[in-house]
């Protein structure tokens, strides 16, 4: 047998042009061998013996180059394009209607208000990919289970209304409240871009903070999989779609869960990068190719990559192109010059693209009007190859797919508009603009009427009206439309906490130990227990939630291809197909966004899944705020547990970990109750109200708790509890009313969270002074704060309340109502002190409801890594300082001398000289 070694010497004593003939046999036989393959076995066999041939390559030591990148070509070549099941023209006659009623939107808002804003240039971007998928994909809720998901491009929304109004949904006076959601008059409410809020019947995700659609659509699409593997949900077809701008792919929430869609094979998700290759101010990658970029990141991250370049009007020249020269300058090409072309047209075409002369003698014969066709032929205008990809899409298996689709920004729009920088920006178009979008659109209006650029309707039996309405027919009818069918719950009763309302008996738990403790029973509640869906970011075991995992187990779609170390033992790791535990890692916009697929299946599904999602504190909203105003858009139901929560409860992780302000940041959201419950029979009031109001009453809102992980016992649930049960829910309840005897002063002490404990010690060192200290729970500022303005609002506008009932005006003279607040605390006696583990601005929020001021204890500053009495000191919100506030106020009433305060701030050891701690 011959050797290597002699092979290689009889091959390098072939001369140069042997060689190359060895060479070029070598290729010729081996392509041969290939497209035999191909044509008898397929695509399939043909990717096979090409891995395998990768594979002996590797083995052997040859280091393949790894390319990311396709030509700068269409991924599905011409001749293996489908029959386009659809009238093509009259497909395009509806598109360019639609572009048309965009641009009377949004010209007579500007008219109207001007400044009013709205886009016109993103849906000539994305007519074509739209129809497409209204005509013949995306199915609506006549298709039952099989339903779509859309995620719609936020700024091509008026696209969206244009279509509703061919179809009869929209009236002109609707169109005309475009961004006017609080103009009088006739028609409703169509907002700026998709808000479930404002429009709870029509939108289902909102999507212009650009980069929360496609990270939403990725885990809306998990969780679709998530009920279906655990039998909630039949086993269907549903896709998600987001429709996604080229320049979006910059936000990094965009691109940073494309992994989990690929790891968890997500074959139900595609994502359409609308790629007119601008961004706002100009182009995505003036300098390069957005395109090609965006493939090797989502081919890299395990993504079935689909791009539509170039349009149907390149196929001739792409067919005559035998020698590659056409390829090669599309691999020239940057984006910057490619939107020269379609904003200059064909002569820019004809001299700075066919530069050289094979590239001028494949358009030999061409006149300007062929190459002005060519230089507005990109892929994402074309139906046949849009249809195509989405065809290909749908029913590709085993991984995520991206459409990148190359289209023209302002496409039609006229020279202001077509391809500029400043295409986004234009509200207005010239009176030349509005003749040449006509006239290019085809829209019959006369010229005297451009200038009021009325809304073009085909009529109600136009064929073009017909149309769509039997292709949505087909599809399972119009969309978009959110419809909430979903079954009240029988959600658990008072008897079902019991055990929790009557204390640990002396052993001291922490409120995330009960909290861990209510929702290993809730998930074995004969009828809540299934929809119940737990999530953590990787944090599982700190909050002691080894029980549940073991109890429900941790959903992954592919179940547990190994035996855990911890195999055997009570608190075993497992994974499951069923598992009911969505363990995120270390992701807590993922986890959010999990929390919003689970917050919002009622509505989009009518299955009503409970998601609990508890995380750190300091790592939720003011990581993922801009995700939880999203939940509240789009009317997510559910609980956020901010766990280890406090700026001196979590001790020792330092300045990063310390949360003292994440209560602030719930205040903004207002369908979002939040409290701070101090002890277990609080949190359990709180679960029990409101899994009510959400699971049975069907209120809009979700809750943000937060807990401690501070060991203490839990006491039993004072008495009466009706009484008790009110004031938690409302926000403060007398904890505890001072017995002291012929007192020689009175206060009034706040405590909120474990900071409670504090404020009940601090009573007990006053006592002591002769001071009675009652003692307040206060577990929600929000609450109370909401309450007194809304009081204060009804007093304003309203003082008897009559006017909203009975629409006439209440009696002016009528004394004004007070607020729970105020209920509470103003027939009390003493100064108000009020402590908690936020920044006093909470407490605060109180002042100018109340005849007498709070004196509010609070966390201002950074965090330290200490112990807890330490961070307590520091921040002046132990028991020691507590009580020197209470005295200082007392001295500040005239009921308690200089002296005597002095002398007990040295006994209390207040260190009166040192700085704030918000300067330290």
């Amino acid at each position: 047998m011959i050797t290597d070694l002699e092979l290689i010497e009889a091959r390098a004593k072939l001369s140069a042009e042997e060689q190359i003939s060895l060479e070029d046999l070598e290729t010729k036989e081996w392509l041969e061998s290939l497209e035999y393959v191909l044509r008898s076995a397929g695509r399939d066999r043909v990717v096979a013996l090409v891995e395998a041939l990768e594979r002996y390559a590797y083995k052997h030591g040859v280091m393949l180059p790894y390319k990311l990148r396709t030509p700068y070509i269409n991924t599905i070549p011409a001749e293996q394009e489908p029959p386009y099941p659809g009238d093509l023209e009259l497909e395009q006659r509806i598109a360019n209607i639609l572009r048309w009623n965009v641009i009377a939107i949004v010209q007579q808002a500007n008219k109207k208000a001007d400044g009013i804003g709205g886009h016109i240039a993103t849906y000539a971007s994305i007519a074509e990919l739209m129809e497409v998928g209204f005509n013949h994909f995306f199915r609506g809720h006549g298709a039952g289970m099989d339903r779509d998901l859309v995620f719609y491009q936020g700024h091509m929304s008026p696209g969206v209304y244009a279509r509703s109004f061919l179809e009869g949904r929209f009236s002109e006076d609707d169109l005309a409240r475009f961004r006017r959601d609080l103009t009088p008059g006739p028609g409703r409410i169509v907002t700026s871009y998709p808000h479930p809020w404002l429009m709870p019947d029509y939108w289902e995700f909102p999507t212009v903070s650009m980069g929360l659609g496609p990270l939403q659509a990725i885990y809306q699409a998990r969780f679709m999989r998530y009920l279906e593997d655990r039998g909630l949900k039949p086993k269907s077809g549903a896709k998600v779609w987001a429709f996604l701008g080229d320049g979006e792919q910059d936000e990094v929430e965009t691109l940073g869960a494309l992994r989990v869609a690929a790891t968890e094979e997500l074959d139900n998700l595609i994502f359409v990068i609308n790629a007119n290759l601008q961004r706002l101010d100009g182009p995505v990658r003036g300098n390069s190719k957005v395109i090609q970029e965006l493939e090797s990141v989502y081919r890299g991250n395990g993504w079935n990559v689909i791009k539509v370049v170039w349009g149907s009007a390149w196929d001739e020249l792409l067919a005559k192109d035998t020698e590659g020269v056409l390829l090669e300058r599309f691999e020239q090409l940057v984006d910057g010059e490619s939107q020269r072309y379609a904003a200059y047209g064909a002569k820019e075409l004809r001299e700075k693209f066919f530069n050289t002369p094979a590239l001028q003698k494949l358009i030999e014969g061409y006149t300007d009007e062929e190459l002005e066709i060519l230089t507005l032929s990109r892929g994402g205008h074309d139906k046949k190859k849009v249809y195509a990809a989405y065809k290909a899409a749908v029913e590709h298996r085993g991984s995520p797919t991206v459409i990148i689709a190359r289209s023209v920004k302002g496409y039609g729009l006229g020279p202001t508009a077509q391809a500029k920088n400043v295409a986004h920006q234009v509200k207005k178009l010239t009176p030349d603009d509005l003749k040449e979008a006509r006239d290019f659109l085809g829209i019959p209006i006369a010229d005297e009427d451009l200038e009021k650029t009325p809304f073009y309707h085909p009529g109600p039996d136009s064929p073009e009206v017909r149309y769509m309405l039997e292709r949505r027919e087909a599809l399972g009818g119009l969309i978009p439309a959110r419809k909430v069918e979903f079954a009240p719950l029988n959600t658990p009763d008072a008897a079902f906490f019991e055990e929790f309302y009557a204390g640990s008996g002396g052993r001291e738990i922490s409120t995330t130990m009960a909290f861990v403790r209510m929702l290993t029973k809730l998930v074995r509640h004969p009828e809540v227990g299934k929809y119940v869906v737990p999530i953590v970011p990787d944090e599982a075991r700190t909050f002691g939630m080894e029980g549940v995992i073991s109890t429900v187990g941790i959903y992954s779609p592919k179940g547990q291809l190994y035996e855990p170390v911890d195999a055997g033992t009570v608190t075993v790791y497992r994974e499951s197909k069923t598992g009911q535990l969505l363990q995120e890692g270390i992701n807590e916009a993922g986890a959010m966004s999990s929390f919003i697929a689970a917050g919002t299946a009622y509505a989009h599904y009518g299955i009503p899944t409970i998601p609990f999602y508890i995380y750190y504190s300091m790592f939720g909203l003011q990581r993922v705020g801009d995700l939880a105003w999203a939940a509240a858009d789009q009317r997510t139901k559910g609980f956020l547990l901010g766990a280890t929560a406090g700026r001196t409860t979590l001790n020792g992780e330092g300045l990063q970990h310390e949360d003292g302000h994440s209560h602030v940041q719930a205040l903004p959201i207002p369908n979002m109750p939040a409290y701070d419950p101090a002890f277990a029979y609080e949190l359990a009031v709180i679960l029990e109200d409101g899994l009510r109001r959400m699971y049975k009453d069907g209120e809009d809102i979700f809750y943000y708790l937060t807990l401690m992980n501070e060991n203490y016992p839990q006491p039993p649930m004072p008495e009466p509890r009706e009484q008790v049960r009110e004031g938690i829910l409302k926000g403060m309840y007398l904890f505890k009313k001072s017995e002291l005897k012929r007192p020689k002063a009175r206060v009034q002490l706040l405590g909120s969270g474990t900071i409670l404990n504090e404020v009940i010690k601090a009573a007990e060192v006053l006592e002591g002074y002769g001071v009675a200290a009652d003692v307040w729970s206060v577990t929600s500022y929000k609450a109370l704060y909401y309450d007194a303005m809304e009081t204060a609002r009804r007093n304003r506008l309203d003082p008897q309340g009559i006017a909203s009932a009975t629409g006439k005006a209440g009696n002016l003279a009528a004394k004004p109502e007070k607020p729970y607040v105020a209920r509470m605390l103003d027939p009390t006696e003493g100064p108000i002190v009020a402590a908690s583990d936020y920044v006093k601005a909470l407490p605060d929020l109180l002042s100018g409801y109340l005849e007498r001021p709070i004196h509010s204890l609070g966390t201002d500053g950074f965090g330290r890594s200490e112990t807890r009495e330490a961070l307590r000191d520091f921040f002046e919100v132990d028991a020691k300082y507590v009580s020197a506030a209470a005295l200082s106020a007392l001295k500040g009433e005239g009921k308690l001398t200089a002296k005597a305060l002095s002398d007990a701030f040295k006994k209390l050891g207040i260190e009166t000289g040192r700085e704030a701690p918000h300067k330290r």
